[in-house]
């Protein structure tokens, strides 16, 4: 679970990340950007692991403000139209912003107005549906919104936490037959005797052969670490680097449920013998483009439109 996080404005960091990434990227890519900012001082577990809710449901607070964040934006012309699974694109004024100056005095009173304006109508439909205002929470001059409760987080990207979490409950030979089983829907084909039966025996989890498009053939060595909490270190690659070196590896893969530390990234692509690293993220964003044991869900979400009455 993630270590504690205290609740902020993020809308100058998504600014920053974007900036940084040309000025279009996903949410899931911004999110990397800030974590990967060593000038702001958000960790991976503050954005990508989940805490437990009141209720015992995980959520990551986060998102809450991520969301906020992009929707501020959005009002404040910072950022163009976006879907829920869309890029951000920056407009005009978000990419010639200061974002240390985000939100300024002007944004706050744009942002206030609209969410003064959102707060009415939640009213009204909760009186118009007899809901309990015990459950409605009022903002006050100082802030931009309190959020009621974690339920109102973004929802779109559940599965991603869900998915995670099952993962880092895997059984060790599970999750090595797991990542098996991702790399070869990438094109991996693995040496059964080398890359099943010797690799708990010379510390690897895999060895196979990738053919390029142009038909060169690449000897790739597989890592696993199935981690709840500790990221992947320097000395892990650095070590892993030298395993390769003994299968005459022409690149490795280094994949985990949880992180990589920057030292292990940079150890990951000195030298000849480089590693590509697989985090939790990116494991996840692989499981989603292979289609690897999810089944795909379509719905519909209500347009501000339905809610106004006149």
């Amino acid at each position: 679970m993630a270590e504690k996080y205290v609740r902020q404005h993020v809308e100058g960091f998504i600014i920053k990340a974007l900036q940084s990434l040309g000025g279009s990227a996903s949410k899931n890519t911004i999110k990397e950007e800030i974590v990967a900012d060593d000038s702001i001082d958000i960790t991976y577990s503050n954005v990508f692991e989940p805490i437990l809710s009141k209720n015992g449901e995980p959520y990551i607070p986060f998102n809450l403000d991520f969301g906020f964040g992009l929707i501020n934006l959005h009002t404040c012309g910072y950022i163009d139209d976006y879907v829920r699974r869309g890029d951000i694109t920056l407009t005009e004024k978000g990419r010639t912003a200061v974002y240390s100056d985000i939100p300024t005095d002007e944004d706050k009173t744009i942002i206030k107005q609209y969410w003064d304006k959102k707060d009415k109508e939640r009213l009204a439909r909760d009186r118009n549906k007899k809901i309990s205002e015990d459950t409605h929470d009022n903002t006050d001059s100082d802030t931009i919104i309190e959020i009621p409760s974690e339920k109102d987080s973004d929802t779109e990207d559940d599965w991603r936490v869900e998915v995670l979490e099952q993962i880092k409950q895997f059984s060790p030979k599970k999750f090595e037959s797991f990542s098996r089983l991702l790399l070869s829907n990438m094109g991996i084909k693995f040496d059964h005797e080398k890359g099943v039966k010797m690799s708990s025996d010379h510390g690897i989890d895999g060895y196979g052969y990738y053919e390029s498009d142009e038909f060169r053939t690449a000897r790739v060595v597989i890592q696993c670490k199935r981690y709840t909490d500790n990221a992947v270190s320097e000395p892990e690659i650095d070590k892993f680097k030298g395993v390769m070196m003994s299968f005459n590896a022409d690149y490795g893969i280094f994949i985990t449920t949880s992180y990589f530390t920057k030292q292990a990234q940079s150890k990951a692509i000195q030298g000849s013998n480089t590693v590509t690293l697989i985090d939790g993220q990116r494991l996840v964003d692989l499981i989603e483009k292979y289609q690897l044991h999810i089944t795909p869900v379509n719905t519909y979400v209500l347009n501000d439109y339905y809610y106004q009455k006149d």
